[in-house]
């Protein structure tokens, strides 16, 4: 079976890097330790590995409702062990009355330091407090020098996983039908938008799929992508149930409340 034409060709270079996992694991008795995964990175990690009786894995982000999460394959004859998939928990709090801090300002922080977004799981702002859960391997750099986030004076130190800031998402369900699965169109309908501001959205980098900004309005969609629009929220194309009667899309949609 080729595994290619069941995903998209942007999507090849990571399946080659996790074929490459497989066949270190399986000809050289190695474990391998993956950068944090978005969750389309991690659907195309099972699809390959799958239930291969040569091999044990597992995929671990730090909290029952992590988002991003790091992969390890091993020899089926490992133990897993959660040290294995070495992430670390900081946690910083800051004056909420004096300063207002989102998501978008954290994460902007942490990468103008020149960290790379792979090297970091996910991330939570909430009341003063900041909790990001990073490679192991930069909590030492992020301590010594994520020291401030706009006028916010923070300082990070490890916490134990128990005590993470776990996602309460609520996420609405709407049935609806598509003339196609193009981008554009599957935008309009769940922004709730003209198809003209849904193409311009597009066209100006503001949507992104599976965490990626595509900026083709012809772009088709497949079941189970999580799609962005910035300033409105994710959504993701939950169902496909094939065509109408009328030849159009029965579709199954998500936003986040």
């Amino acid at each position: 079976m080729d595994i290619y034409q069941h995903f998209r060709k942007e999507e090849h270079p990571f399946i080659d890097q996790v074929l490459s996992w497989k066949d270190q694991v399986e000809r050289n008795f190695q474990v391998k330790l993956s950068d944090f995964l978005d969750p389309r990175e991690q659907k195309i990690f099972k699809t390959i590995i799958g239930n291969n009786p040569e091999f044990t894995w597992n995929l671990v982000g730090g909290g029952e409702t992590a988002e991003r999460k790091r992969a390890v394959l091993a020899p089926y004859y490992e133990l897993l062990e959660e040290n294995r998939f070495e992430i670390t928990l900081l946690e910083g709090t800051y004056p909420t009355k004096f300063i207002s801090l989102s998501h978008r300002d954290v994460l902007g922080a942490i990468l103008s330091l020149g960290i790379k977004r792979k090297k970091l799981g996910d991330l939570y702002v909430d009341n003063g407090v900041i909790q990001v859960i990073v490679a192991s391997e930069i909590e030492p750099f992020i301590k010594m020098n994520l020291t401030h986030i706009k006028n916010a004076q923070i300082t990070f130190e490890e916490k134990p996983f128990s005590s993470i800031m776990e996602k309460n998402d609520e996420w609405i369900s709407s049935h609806t039908t598509v003339s196609s699965l193009r981008l554009d169109v599957v935008v309009k309908e769940m922004y709730n938008v003209s198809r003209q501001i849904a193409a311009a959205s597009i066209q100006k980098g503001l949507v992104k799929v599976n965490f990626r900004v595509v900026d083709s309005p012809a772009f088709v969609l497949e079941e189970g992508d999580l799609l962005s629009l910035r300033g409105k929220g994710r959504a993701k194309l939950s169902d496909i149930h094939g065509l109408s009667k009328k030849e159009k899309w029965k579709i199954t949609f998500e936003k986040l409340k």
